[in-house]
């Protein structure tokens, strides 16, 4: 059994652990304490006993080590983006990676070697100049580490499937402080376990991505009315059932921004979008958008660009209140277009929140392995993305997200990527992974963490 957690250790024991450390090891009285305690969620107020930012893999055991030996609860930080905070400990100790953070790009390879610290903008950046990527979130403040293992899905991943598909191995701290290799050859169970199962099974400090030629992508914004939405959302379904895998994007309901392309009527007003992203030139993806095209919108972007660029162009801004959740669906009939489209009346306007249905599909469905990702087999995924200001508008919010949820309950197909979602229970960690993949992700999980010391995530207990 996992000790009881403490939150109470001695200066001098905090001392010992900063003699021979790389990084740099914070207390709550320390000066830069409150800038590296925040997370990308305002709602989220936990406040770590120690934070330890490491520089190398020996910090890491060294860390976990020291938390293991006092009973302090572990918390893993990558890029922080946890909708839940997981990355931060109430009273415990914070493994802060962002410092290690370096990616090698081995364009005859085609691969990427990337610190477990590292965001997307960071390999996005590196691999750039080889004109090659993989299949990265949707914004450039993700963590690398936290989205692949959680399986991963992004503008590209119906060209080049799930981020986890693109996963060729990872360095990993154990919970004893073991450093292991898990790939196809070594230690396949866990590299197994890796492809959804989160942070469960120890520290991940490095990781091996297949990268895949991608010199520029295409991206067109077209905005309308929110009145517009059923008719576009309809319009938008049907295109994505012929479209190639080189499309990807979704259909949302967002604040009209102030923005040139985005007509004075429409912003600050509910506004729906379609953003349409293209794997190539604009002269290609310009032919792959006109159908959409032809519908006749009032806001158009439409510009070829590098994919970082992409990424960057899309960030949503930190240090507001977020609630998301998502249910993926089987089949998205008029009667749930009507549904999805009335939900975004009582989405927070203005606010930097999302009312999104993304399409799967392509090289997303397509490949024959046995990962723990059912939800990979699901065409459509609805994404209410809760972003807010004021404190006051919380209820809201998580109703707003709540309430989507329970609208598209009857396509769904019940199986959710964990990523998307906050604490939502057992149940739907366990729909998450696929019951039969949770009892083998418990296995592991017994075999590398028997006492939970990694518990700050969606759990998997071990068998």
């Amino acid at each position: 059994m996992a000790r009881l957690h403490s939150t109470s250790v001695s200066r001098s024991e905090v001392d010992r652990l900063r003699e021979g450390f790389a990084g740099e090891v914070m207390e709550t009285a320390d000066p830069s304490y409150e800038e590296s305690r925040a997370v990308f969620n305002a709602m989220v107020e936990d406040r770590p006993t120690v934070i330890a930012q490491c520089r190398t893999v020996e910090d890491v055991a060294r860390a976990v080590g020291f938390a293991r030996e006092r009973g302090l609860e572990v918390s893993i930080r990558g890029g922080g983006h946890s909708v839940a905070g997981m990355a931060l400990t109430n009273g415990g100790l914070v493994v802060d990676l962002r410092r290690m953070n370096a990616v090698r790009v081995d364009p005859d390879a085609m691969t990427a070697d990337v610190g477990g610290g590292a965001t997307m903008s960071h390999l996005d950046r590196a691999t750039e100049p080889f004109g090659l990527a993989t299949t990265g979130g949707r914004v450039s403040t993700t963590g690398v580490g936290g989205f692949v293992l959680g399986g991963g899905t992004g503008w590209l991943d119906r060209k080049f499937g799930l981020a986890c598909d693109n996963l060729l191995g990872a360095d990993v701290v154990t919970a004893d402080g073991t450093q292991v290799r898990a790939s196809a050859e070594e230690n396949p169970e866990l590299f197994w376990a890796l492809h959804g199962g989160g942070g469960n099974f120890g520290v991940v400090t490095s990781l091996t991505l297949r990268l895949h030629p991608l010199p520029s992508v295409t991206a067109a914004l077209l905005l309308w009315g929110s009145d517009a939405g059923p008719e576009v959302v309809r319009a938008y379904r049907d295109f994505m059932e012929q479209a190639p895998d080189e499309v990807g994007g979704g259909v949302l309901y967002l604040t009209g921004p102030p923005e040139d392309f985005v007509p004075e009527h429409l912003v600050g007003e509910l506004a729906c979008g379609v953003l349409v992203t293209y794997a190539g030139e604009e002269r290609e993806g310009r032919e792959a958008v006109r159908p959409m095209l032809e519908l006749g919108h009032e806001g158009e972007m439409i510009a070829q660009m590098p994919y970082a660029e992409l990424q960057c162009m899309l960030d949503d801004p930190p240090g507001l209140r977020n609630y998301w959740s998502a249910e993926y669906l089987g089949t998205v009939p008029d009667e749930a277009v009507d549904l999805f489209c009335a939900g975004a009346a009582r989405m927070i306007v203005p606010s930097a929140s999302q009312h999104v249905l993304f399409p799967q599909g392509g090289q997303v469905s397509r490949p024959d392995t046995d990962y723990p990702v059912p939800w990979r087999r699901a065409p459509w995924c609805v994404h209410p993305f809760g972003l807010w200001e004021d404190p006051a508008d919380d209820e809201r919010g998580r109703q707003w997200a709540r309430d989507l949820r329970s609208d598209m309950l009857p396509w769904s197909i019940g199986a959710v990527y964990l990523n998307f979602i906050g604490n939502e229970g057992s149940e739907r960690i366990v729909a998450g992974l696929g019951a039969d993949n949770y009892r083998r992700l418990a296995e592991v999980k017994r075999r590398y963490d028997p006492d939970n010391i990694f518990h700050r995530n969606h759990n998997i207990k071990p068998a």
